[in-house]
């Protein structure tokens, strides 16, 4: 029953990541003039690295007794998540409240790099129980 809370788990992870990403992100540009979609974007990350840290916490706790590997994967995900939200998005927001695009780039593509990371992390953690 846990091993399967445990897959369950990690779907919903990658699941979600992929969504927001490639989905939620990319609509709301196409959706909204361009400044309303940078503040909704705004004010949706920080639920979005909050569902990360809370999922991939909990995938975690219930990995741990099947399988340390994927405990582990869940858990780097979780806590590399924390500066993730807590020094990344604030510098995003700053550099672009003060107009500095090449900062805002910069940092934007750093953001980029490693949720594709947690990912393809999250994806190793799936294709490995095949």
């Amino acid at each position: 029953m846990i091993h399967s809370a445990a897959v369950l788990t990690t779907a919903l992870l990658f699941g979600g990541m992929v969504l927001y990403s490639f989905g939620f992100a990319v609509f709301v540009f196409s959706a909204l003039p361009a400044p309303l979609a940078g503040a909704t974007l705004r004010r949706a990350f920080p639920f979005f690295y909050l569902f990360v840290m809370a999922v991939a916490g909990v995938g975690a706790l219930l990995w741990w007794p099947h399988d340390a590997s994927a405990a582990l994967v869940m858990a780097v995900v979780a806590l590399s998540t924390v500066p993730l939200w807590q020094l990344l998005m604030p510098a995003i927001n700053a550099a672009t409240d003060a107009g500095q695009r090449q900062r805002f780039k910069w940092l934007h593509g750093l953001s980029v790099l490693v949720t594709l990371g947690h990912i393809a992390a999250t994806g190793w953690v799936l294709v490995s129980l095949v």
